[in-house]
């Protein structure tokens, strides 16, 4: 049995990430494992010295997938047996010759506020300093305190941490998983419920991509699968793909089986939050890209691609 090359990013939680999967295949096929580092566009943003807002590589630099391209590429040319990627990172559109034989069970999808002082975003101070990096997560903050100063911050958790404690801003907000992950959870302030912000389409799962031909690693992996986040994420990723978007647009987006159904719900927010267009639905859990589809066409015919022109974004979609 051949020894699987992992390809993954250089960050801890990415290290973490792939080094998970490592484990996961050790037992469940006993396979043997090699970690690859690899450094993509997006590693070289978070560190470049000049700041530049991710949404300014444009919309199709991000819809290509910033951080897992060069990845991709690596698969492609045969240097790498699979990669792990967070799903709220993927692109909706895979390239040819690749596949996603495995979503695993997904981490809590949510967003966490830290702060410093132990304040929660309903008791942050007027005019707070707060940063993300997500277009998402800002909208949705400005939405709910539009008095909040929110502003771009880049790096990896650890880094953004060590920022919001040297004093650069009052509170930053992340996602629980990967704070989860790194076993930073002592320092979480609130974890914000979906009420107050949808979290990114895909967000807290984990993708493992590999060549479309590669039967043989298909195969080790596929018990990697878990069929509910899976179906979880088809439906929220088919929301993103009908409004065209990539990951950086302001679309937030929950979807949980109950039963045999599948309950969806997305909002799309204008980027400084003062509009909004917010739908759900519910289908068959075997029925997901088809409800997620559905639910974007909803939020268009309410206005989502007017909001996500004023995003300085050009939305077309089919009738």
């Amino acid at each position: 049995m051949k020894r699987l090359r992992i390809g993954t990013r250089g960050s801890a939680l990415a290290l973490w990430q792939a080094n998970f999967i490592a484990d996961q295949l050790k037992q469940s096929a006993n396979v043997e494992t090699e970690i690859v580092r690899i450094r993509t566009s997006g590693d070289h943003w978070q560190s470049a010295s000049v700041a530049k807002p991710l949404a300014e590589f444009g919309a199709e630099a991000v819809s290509k997938g910033i951080f897992i391209k060069e990845l991709e590429d690596a698969l492609l040319a045969g240097s790498v047996d699979l990669a792990v990627h967070s799903m709220k990172d993927v692109p909706t559109e895979t390239p040819a010759g690749l596949a996603f034989p495995a979503i695993t069970r997904r981490e809590d999808p949510r967003d966490c506020l830290i702060s410093r002082g132990g304040r929660t975003l309903q008791t942050l101070p007027h005019a707070s300093r707060v940063g993300t990096s997500s277009l998402r997560r800002q909208a949705q903050l400005r939405h709910h305190r539009p008095d909040l100063e929110v502003v771009d911050v880049r790096g990896n958790v650890d880094t953004r941490i060590k920022k919001l404690e040297s004093g650069e801003f009052d509170a930053i907000v992340l996602a629980l998983a990967g704070v989860t992950r790194l076993g930073l959870n002592a320092k979480i302030t609130q974890i914000l419920d979906d009420e107050i912000m949808l979290p990114a389409v895909g967000q807290g799962a984990l993708g493992i991509e590999t060549r479309a031909d590669d039967m043989e690693t298909q195969r080790l992996i596929a018990a990697l699968d878990h069929a509910e986040t899976r179906a979880c994420v088809t439906a929220e990723r088919a929301v993103l793909r009908k409004l065209q978007g990539g990951c950086q647009i302001p679309l937030g987006a929950l979807a949980c089986v109950r039963g045999d159904r599948l309950h969806l719900e997305a909002a799309v927010f204008s980027p400084r939050g003062s509009e909004h267009v917010q739908s759900s639905d519910e289908g068959p859990v075997s029925d997901s890209a088809a409800l997620g589809e559905r639910l974007g066409a909803a939020l268009l015919e309410a206005g989502a691609d007017n909001i996500l022109r004023m995003a300085g974004r050009s939305i077309g979609h089919s009738s």
